[in-house]
């Protein structure tokens, strides 16, 4: 496949070469950048009712891989437009506080990954379910950089953007067309013009959270351990692998950019930034830390492209990261090798696997499930959720939801942008 299809570049250089490069990749497929609303990949799906559903339609949207095999859809270069910190109890604050420097290890490291675990370890409650919260909170103390300008219609959009969500929730919809295992849930409400995507744990989710093994725990753990040996508070000291570990604790970046005609911002958070002071500007600064079992077969190899290499070009790529650093460990936990991954150059390492993903697939699938929600949420109401459901390899099905459980932007966001709006009008 001609190189412009499968992956935009990340230039270290300023923004107007950035876009000058992703208009160069593009400028040969440009008229194949319109997502259609309901194209030949969406078709009907009956179905009954589901418990507790008030309305199930018919509409569907396919998730078979064969129909998103097009051009590369237009992915304008993710800009930064803010950042927050969620400190060691979770509490949010409007700034870099908790940004982390990356510092390169030894090519031959011998990191313990199991230090700490039993008695230096604070983990996050995942069974809090923070919803939007965190990112609603930023977008309240940032209204005027979202807002759109030059409108004199009091009912035009608050925010000048189309879909508000996490970066996780774009992820597994990249990776839905190659999923063979795990099932999402996608609540969607229209709020003021913007449509807010919110992530609702599936029961099969629950049930692995709630029976997760000691022996998975601490797996889960060796992620952050390697952060802590390759991380540091300041640009001139070094890691410090003898403190707590605290998973409350976080950093987020808050992108936006535009895949088709659908304006994104979104927010993800960031394992730490290049300390080198010449490094670009973010988000290209950022450095996204994996751990991963040794690669020892050629069957292992496969896996490793075929499986987790996607899910970490997805994370990556959304948000314009560029690059992974992972740590290989053997069977005890021991980080023994290094490997720096570029995202731009993922596809090309894929390449010789029979029958693997391909990036232009994900992107496609993306762009047309954003279409279909546009097509399918009209009724602009806070207490109004379409939940989209997804069983792997099966359709896209969704339902309709009033003044029910799955509700979940805040009073306190809705109230704040509903008096902030009506403000605005009436100064105008």
């Amino acid at each position: 496949m001609d190189q412009r299809h499968h992956r935009p570049q990340y230039p270290n250089s300023s923004r107007h070469d950035h876009q000058s490069a992703y208009k160069r990749d593009r400028d040969d497929s440009r008229d194949h950048f319109e997502c259609k609303r309901f194209g030949p990949n969406h078709h009907q799906h009956q179905a009954g009712p589901a418990p507790g559903q008030s309305s199930l339609t018919s509409q569907a949207l396919s998730t078979r891989k064969q129909l998103y095999e097009r051009d590369f859809p237009l992915y304008k270069q993710p800009v930064e437009v803010g950042s927050f910190s969620l400190d060691s109890e979770r509490r949010f604050f409007n700034d870099r506080r908790q940004m982390r420097y990356f510092v390169e290890p030894d090519r031959k490291p011998n990191f313990d990954l199991r230090d700490g675990y039993k008695d230096r370890f604070i983990k996050r409650d995942d069974g809090v379910k923070e919803k939007l919260d965190h990112i609603l909170r930023w977008v309240l103390a940032n209204r005027s950089k979202l807002q759109s300008r030059g409108t004199t219609d009091s009912s035009a959009c608050a925010l000048d953007v189309d879909f508000v969500t996490w970066r996780g929730h774009l992820t597994k919809l990249l990776t839905t067309p190659y999923e063979t295992r795990e099932g999402w849930l996608l609540a969607v409400t229209k709020f003021r013009g913007t449509l807010y995507i919110s992530e609702v744990e599936t029961e099969a989710a629950r049930r692995d959270r709630e029976n997760r093994t000691e022996k998975h725990e601490e797996m889960m753990y060796w992620g952050y351990k390697f952060e802590q040996y390759t991380c540091t508070d300041n640009i001139h000291s070094f890691p410090d692998p003898s403190g707590v570990v605290n998973t409350n604790e976080a950093f987020c970046t808050v992108v936006q950019t535009r895949l088709a005609d659908h304006r994104l911002l979104f927010s993800g958070e960031v394992d730490c930034r290049d300390k080198d002071p010449k490094a670009p500007a973010p988000p290209a600064c950022y450095v996204e830390l994996k751990t991963s079992a040794e690669i020892c077969t050629p069957k292992q190899r496969s896996n490793f492209h075929r499986f987790k290499l996607l899910k970490w070009w997805a994370q990556s790529f959304l948000p314009g990261v560029p690059r992974v650093v992972a740590g290989f460990r053997d069977h005890e936990g021991v980080v023994v090798a290094l490997e720096t991954f570029h995202i731009s150059k993922i596809s090309h390492l894929i390449k010789n696997e029979y029958n693997c993903w391909k990036p232009t697939v994900c992107m496609n699938f993306c762009c047309d499930f954003l279409s279909f929600v546009k097509g399918v949420v009209r009724e602009d109401n806070p207490s109004v959720v379409h939940l989209f459901s997804c069983e792997p390899q099966r359709d896209v099905t969704y339902s309709i939801h009033r003044d029910s459980q799955y509700s979940f932007l805040p009073h306190w966001y809705v109230e704040e942008m509903t008096s902030a709006s009506s403000q605005d009008s009436h100064h105008r």
